[in-house]
C-alpha cells in the first residue's frame, strides 16, 4: 500500500490592522478627489486657458508634426498617443475635448483643423476613427518657441516624459476661446471674445499699467460669440468684467423680409451661443401646438454649408411680423441668458478674475516667455560666437592646425596642443577636431565672417532686449500685434446697450417668459425716434423723439455721417453710391439712448445686415419719405449735382435716385433746403460753394446737371450740404498719388467754413488746400459741423489740429490715418 507524503501546516501569518476613523479617512480622500478634478480636470489656468487634457493634446500633436500644412490623421491615433503617454484617462474625454477644439461654433478661434464629421449644435461628432485632424494654423501661436526654454516642463504620470507646465500662448485663450467647467465646490463659464479687441485692450495696459476698467473697455466693449447674434443689455457685461460675475442676454439675429409675394416673414441667420436650429424649431412648434404661441404659419429649416444658417418663420396674415418676434423671443431660445463666472487658476490656486486681471495674467506671462526666449538665444549665440571664433583663428594658419593634430599621439594630446598653440578654449579645440576638412575652404571662411558678424549683431539685440524693460515690452507688444493681423477676424456679435425690446406699451411690465401669448397683442406701437449712421456703416435708432444732444465730450467711437428722423414704424431709404435707394423698416434697428452725440460700435447694427450690396457699392446717406421733408441734393465724383423730391416714393423695395453715367458714383447726399449751401470738394484741393436755390429739383430718372467744373484728371472727393444755421470746417487730407491706402504720410488742414466765397455753379472754386513737397493730390476730404470730428478704419476717434485761418495755406504733418470725417449735423 503506498504511503501518502506528508502534510505541514504552514505558520499563521502574521495580522497587521490598522484602525482608521471613517470621518478623516472620508475628508482625506475628499479633498484630495476635489483637488485632482479642480486643478486637472476643470479649470484652465489663466495664463494659456487651457485645461490640463487640452494643453495635452496641442502639445502632442505639435510633438508629432500635425503642422497645418501637412496631412490629416486620424483622431483616434491623437487620442491613443496623448492617452498613453501624457493623459491617463478616458479616450472618450480625450476625444470629447479634441472636437471642442476643432467646433468653430463653440470656440471663437478654433485650434484644430478637423477633416470630417466634428459635429454640430444639435448633434454629436462621429467616431474618432471617422475622423481626421491636425493643428490649425492658431495652434502655432499657442506652441511657438516650446523648444527655447520659454515655460517649464514637468514630468508626465509615469515620470518617463515631460510635458509644458503651461503654453507658451501668443493668443489669450482665456479670454478669446472662453471656457466651461464644474469642479468639486466651484465651477467656471467663460465668453467668448474676439481676438482683435482683446489684444488691442492687452497692448493697451502694457504700454498703460495704470489703466481703468473703463479704458479697456473701450477696446473690449463685451463678449464676441462664435455664432454671431446680438447682446442685449451691458450693464450685466460691465458688472462681470469688474467681479467676475454677471450675466447677459443674446438674442438671435432676425430680419422681417418677404417670405413670399404676399406674405412675410422672420429670417433667422444667427443664433444665440450654443442654441441649434433643431432645438428652436421643437419650442416653435411646442409652442403653436399649446397655443402659447400665435400667428405663426410655417417654420422652414434651409441651413445649409454653402449658405450657412437660415430659419424661416412664416407669419399668418393680420399679424405683426415684429411682435409676433418679440413673443418667439420671450418663449423661444431665439432669445438665452448667459451666466458668466472668470474662475481660473493663478499661481496655482482658483480665483474669480475681472476683465483687467484676466488680461494682465496674459500679459504678464507673455513678458516671461519673450524674456526666457531672449535669454535662451542669447545664450545659444554667444555659444556659437565662441565656436566660430575659434574655427577662423584656426584657419588662418590651417596648415599648421593639421601638422599638430597629425603629429599628436591621441587625442587628448591634440586637444591640448590646440589649446596651447592657438590659444583656443576646450570647447573651441574639441569643435574643430570634430571638424571635417571640406569645411576648411576659402568660402567656408567668408560664410564663418559673415555669421560672425550676423551673431554681433543678434547678441547686441538681445542684450538690448533684456538689458531695458521698455524695449522687451515694445517687442512683447509688436508679437501681440503681429498675432491679431495674423489670426483676427472682424466682431460677429452686435452689442445692444438697450434692452432692444419692442412692447405694446412702456408702462405695461414685460410678459413673463413662457406665458400664452394674447394674438390681440401683436401689435407694435409706433414713436417718433431718430436713425443714425456711422463712419463704419453702422445703423440705430434712438429710443424717443429728443433730439441727439451735442455735447464737449470727446466719441469714444466713430462719428455720424447721416442722421434723419421718423418713426419706430416708419420707412426710409438707403442711398448707395450708385444711386439706388433701399427702403429700411425703422423697427429692425437696434436702439440707443439719444444722448449720445454718436454711434457706438457697440450699439449699432451693420446696414449691410440690412441692404444688399454690390461689388464695391457703399451706402452714402440715409434718405426721409416724410412729407416735410425738404428735397435730397447728391454730388458725384463727375461734378454732377441733383436735388430730388423723395416725399412719394414708389412701391418697389428699392428704386433708383439718379442715372448715373458709365463709371460715375455718388460721394455724398443730404435733405437741403433752397438757402442751404452745396459744396463741392475735388481732388486737385478746389473747393466750389454755391446755394441750393440754383438747382432746381428734377424726377427721379434725371441724370442731374453740372455742379462743378473739373480739371482733367481730378473727380470730385466729397458733396456736403450745410444750413445756413450751422458753423462748418473744411477738412482737407493731402498726399502722394502713389501712396498706399491707410499709410501715414502727408498733411491736413482744418480751415472755418467762413473764409471760402460763393461762387456760382458749374465753375471751378477757389483752392482750399497748397500741396508741399511730395504731395500731388487731395488723399480726403469734407466740409463737416464743428468742432469736426474723424475717426479711423476701425471707427476709432482721431484728433483733429486747430482751426488753420489761411484758406489756401499747407497743411501739418499727418500722424495717423484717417478714414472718415463726420459729416451729418447731430441736432436735427
Amino acid at each position: 500500500m503506498a504511503h501518502k507524503p506528508a502534510t505541514t501546516t504552514p505558520a499563521p501569518i502574521a495580522e497587521r490592522i490598522i484602525d482608521v476613523d471613517v470621518t478623516a479617512e472620508m475628508e482625506t480622500s475628499f479633498l484630495e478627489y476635489a483637488y485632482s478634478v479642480i486643478y486637472s480636470r476643470a479649470l484652465p489656468d489663466a495664463r494659456d486657458g487651457m485645461k490640463p487634457v487640452q494643453r495635452r493634446i496641442l502639445y502632442m500633436m505639435a510633438d508629432m508634426g500635425l503642422r497645418p500644412d501637412r496631412g490629416h490623421v486620424k483622431c483616434s491615433r491623437v487620442v491613443g498617443e496623448v492617452m498613453g503617454k501624457l493623459h491617463p484617462h478616458g479616450d472618450s474625454a480625450i476625444y470629447d475635448a479634441l472636437v471642442r477644439l476643432a467646433q468653430s461654433f463653440s470656440l471663437r478661434v478654433p485650434l484644430v483643423d478637423g477633416h470630417g464629421n466634428f459635429g454640430s449644435l444639435d448633434d454629436g461628432p462621429a467616431a474618432a476613427r471617422y475622423t481626421e485632424a491636425r493643428l490649425a494654423a492658431s495652434a502655432l501661436a499657442m506652441t511657438a518657441d516650446l523648444d527655447e526654454d520659454v515655460v517649464d516642463f514637468i514630468p508626465n504620470y509615469d515620470n518617463r516624459l515631460t510635458q509644458p507646465d503651461v503654453l507658451p500662448a501668443a493668443i489669450p485663450a482665456l479670454l478669446v476661446n472662453g471656457a466651461s467647467g464644474i469642479a468639486v465646490g466651484m465651477a467656471t463659464n467663460l465668453a467668448p471674445h474676439n481676438l482683435v479687441e482683446v489684444i488691442s485692450a492687452a497692448r493697451h495696459l502694457l504700454a498703460h499699467p495704470d489703466a481703468t476698467l473703463d479704458d479697456l473697455m473701450r477696446h473690449v466693449p463685451g463678449p464676441d460669440l462664435p455664432t454671431g447674434g446680438r447682446i442685449v443689455g451691458l450693464d450685466g457685461i460691465r458688472e462681470a468684467y469688474e467681479t467676475g460675475r454677471g450675466s447677459f442676454r443674446t438674442r438671435a439675429t432676425a430680419q422681417i423680409t418677404n417670405v413670399t409675394s404676399r406674405r412675410r416673414g422672420i429670417v433667422i441667420t444667427e443664433l444665440p451661443y450654443l442654441v441649434g436650429p433643431e432645438k428652436v424649431i421643437e419650442k416653435i412648434k411646442e409652442g403653436v401646438t399649446n397655443k402659447k404661441l400665435a400667428g405663426i404659419s410655417n417654420v422652414t429649416d434651409l441651413t445649409d454649408r454653402e449658405h450657412g444658417l437660415k430659419l424661416v418663420i412664416e407669419v399668418k396674415t393680420g399679424f405683426d411680423p415684429d411682435a409676433v418676434l418679440e413673443a418667439l423671443y420671450r418663449y423661444t431660445p431665439l432669445e438665452e441668458s448667459f451666466g458668466i463666472n472668470n474662475v481660473a487658476l493663478v499661481d496655482g490656486q482658483p480665483r474669480t478674475l475681472g476683465l483687467r486681471d484676466m488680461i494682465q495674467v496674459w500679459v504678464n506671462h507673455r513678458i516671461s516667455v519673450i524674456r526666457r526666449r531672449s535669454e535662451y538665444r542669447l545664450k545659444r549665440r554667444t555659444e556659437r560666437q565662441h565656436l566660430v571664433e575659434g574655427l577662423l583663428r584656426a584657419i588662418l594658419d590651417i596648415d599648421e592646425v593639421i601638422d599638430v593634430i597629425r603629429t599628436s599621439d591621441d587625442s587628448a594630446t591634440a586637444r591640448t596642443r590646440l589649446m596651447d598653440v592657438f590659444d583656443l578654449s576646450e570647447v573651441q579645440a574639441d569643435y574643430i577636431l570634430e571638424l571635417r576638412l571640406r569645411r576648411l575652404t576659402k568660402f567656408s571662411r567668408l560664410e564663418l565672417e559673415k555669421e560672425r558678424d550676423d551673431l554681433a549683431a543678434q547678441i547686441a539685440e538681445l542684450t538690448e532686449i533684456l538689458g531695458d524693460e521698455r524695449v522687451l515690452h515694445r517687442l512683447v507688444s509688436q508679437e501681440m500685434a503681429d498675432v491679431a493681423r495674423a489670426h483676427g477676424t472682424p466682431r460677429r456679435t452686435v452689442l445692444v446697450t438697450s434692452d432692444g425690446s419692442v412692447s405694446t406699451s412702456s408702462a405695461q411690465p414685460a410678459p413673463r417668459r413662457g406665458a400664452p401669448v394674447d394674438p390681440a397683442s401683436l401689435q407694435i406701437a409706433d414713436a417718433p425716434c431718430t436713425v443714425v449712421l456711422s463712419s463704419t456703416g453702422l445703423l440705430a435708432r434712438t429710443t424717443d423723439d429728443s433730439p441727439l444732444v451735442a455735447d464737449d465730450q470727446r466719441s469714444a467711437h466713430d462719428a455720424l455721417t447721416s442722421v434723419t428722423s421718423t418713426s419706430v414704424r416708419g420707412t426710409i431709404g438707403a442711398l448707395t453710391s450708385r444711386g439706388r435707394v433701399i427702403k429700411i423698416q425703422v423697427v429692425e434697428l437696434p436702439a440707443i439712448p439719444s444722448v449720445d452725440r454718436s454711434v457706438s460700435v457697440a450699439a449699432g447694427i451693420p446696414v449691410t445686415d440690412l441692404v444688399e450690396l454690390e461689388g464695391t457699392e457703399r451706402v452714402i446717406a440715409l434718405v426721409s419719405f416724410a412729407e416735410q421733408a425738404p428735397p435730397l441734393a447728391m454730388g458725384t465724383a463727375a461734378g454732377v449735382v441733383k436735388r430730388v423730391a423723395m416725399n412719394e416714393p414708389p412701391r418697389a423695395d428699392v428704386f433708383d435716385a439718379i442715372t448715373l453715367k458709365e463709371g460715375d458714383e455718388i460721394v455724398g447726399a443730404a435733405h437741403c433746403t433752397d438757402d442751404a449751401d452745396l459744396v463741392f470738394l475735388s481732388s486737385d484741393a478746389r473747393l466750389l460753394r454755391f446755394t441750393a436755390s440754383s438747382v432746381r429739383p428734377q424726377g427721379r430718372a434725371a441724370g442731374g446737371m453740372s455742379g462743378m467744373k473739373l480739371a482733367p484728371g481730378t473727380r470730385a472727393l466729397s458733396f456736403s450740404v450745410i444750413s445756413p444755421d450751422t458753423e462748418a470746417a473744411v477738412v482737407t487730407i493731402a498726399g502722394a498719388r502713389d501712396a498706399l491706402d491707410n499709410s501715414v504720410g502727408g498733411s491736413i488742414k482744418v480751415s472755418p467754413f467762413d473764409l471760402f466765397p460763393r461762387k456760382g455753379r458749374a465753375t471751378g472754386g477757389v483752392r482750399a488746400h497748397r500741396f508741399l513737397k511730395g504731395e500731388d493730390v487731395l488723399i480726403h476730404g469734407a466740409v463737416a459741423p464743428r468742432p469736426a470730428k474723424a475717426s479711423d478704419d476701425q471707427g476709432r476717434p482721431v484728433a483733429l489740429p486747430d482751426l488753420d485761418d489761411r484758406r489756401d495755406g499747407s497743411g501739418q504733418p499727418l500722424t495717423t490715418p484717417i478714414a472718415a470725417i463726420a459729416s451729418a449735423v447731430p441736432n436735427l
